[in-house]
């Protein structure tokens, strides 16, 4: 059995396993980064299913991601989350990262929030700031969608013209406005990790025209795009990137910085849930 066919069984089975799991059929999925995972116990009449119990579901090994699906309502949205995911820097494939968001498409979610914590290239960009993603530089050296293509999954050269799904974008836009939240627009940056980068690194960002840099979600948006999923990403600021502060970056920071934007998350989000059904 060649890989694609196999992606498509496994893809089917785990779907099949949830099923069994939950009634709801939710249409509106998400993805919570580093110490962002606690928005999760907002939702109600949840289903909380731990990765290793699913079939064929990479397990994330980083603290500040509990490694659970989550299957719900957010107010009177239904729901599927994912409580953490997983990273090239851990040693897994494009297509293990991609995995989860895969899955979520095959389990029915056509409107996708992404959220992760980042560091601020751009010096203007302050700790603690939301930043909605309006693009991104795919720099990891990796790509979800190399090797054959199945077509039951997506085409084969899918359009990236429009990454982040503009609709979406402007319901965040206007849902923190009429909350209070503040939201700033940004280019998101991915690299492989998980080392830090250099201050050369960062000047090179900033070159480029990245905001912020993060170790994620470009290769879930990606996989998204693929599956026709329309994609939404909010970046929590948690650090200035090398050569803007003295400061040494460590993962503490950054859970730190996590838990504290999670007050305006749990306002933002459920709001934007509630109208981003397609």
């Amino acid at each position: 059995m060649n890989r694609t066919v196999e992606l498509h069984t496994r893809l089917e089975y785990a779907r099949a396993w949830i099923r069994g799991r939950t009634e709801y059929r939710p249409v509106v999925g998400m993805v919570l980064g580093s110490g962002l995972g606690a928005l999760a116990e907002r939702i109600e009449e949840r289903v909380s299913i731990p990765y290793e119990e699913i079939p064929e579901f990479p397990a994330p090994t980083v603290p500040g991601h509990a490694g659970r699906l989550v299957v719900g309502k957010l107010g009177s949205t239904p729901v599927a989350v994912l409580q953490g995911r997983s990273h090239l820097y851990e040693g897994a494939s494009a297509g293990t990262v991609a995995f989860g968001v895969r899955l979520l498409a095959w389990f029915g979610v056509r409107s996708l929030l992404l959220t992760n914590a980042a560091g601020a290239v751009n010096a203007a960009l302050a700790p603690g700031e939301l930043v909605r993603i309006t693009d991104h530089l795919n720099l990891t050296g990796a790509n979800p969608l190399t090797g054959p293509n199945d077509e039951r999954l997506g085409v084969r050269f899918p359009d990236m013209g429009e990454p982040y799904d503009a609709r979406l974008g402007a319901l965040l836009d206007a849902c923190a406005a009429r909350l209070g939240v503040g939201l700033r627009q940004g280019i998101y940056a991915g690299l492989a990790g998980p080392s830090y980068e250099t201050p050369a690194e960062i000047r090179m960002l900033r070159t480029l025209g990245a905001d912020l840099v993060g170790m994620s979600t470009v290769l879930e948006v990606i996989a998204a795009r693929h599956a026709g999923v329309r994609v939404a990403a909010l970046s929590v600021v948690t650090n200035l990137a090398a050569g803007l502060s003295a400061q040494p970056l460590s993962h503490e920071e950054v859970l730190r910085a996590g838990a504290g934007a999670v007050e305006r998350l749990e306002r933002l989000v459920p709001a934007w849930a509630a109208e981003a059904a397609p």
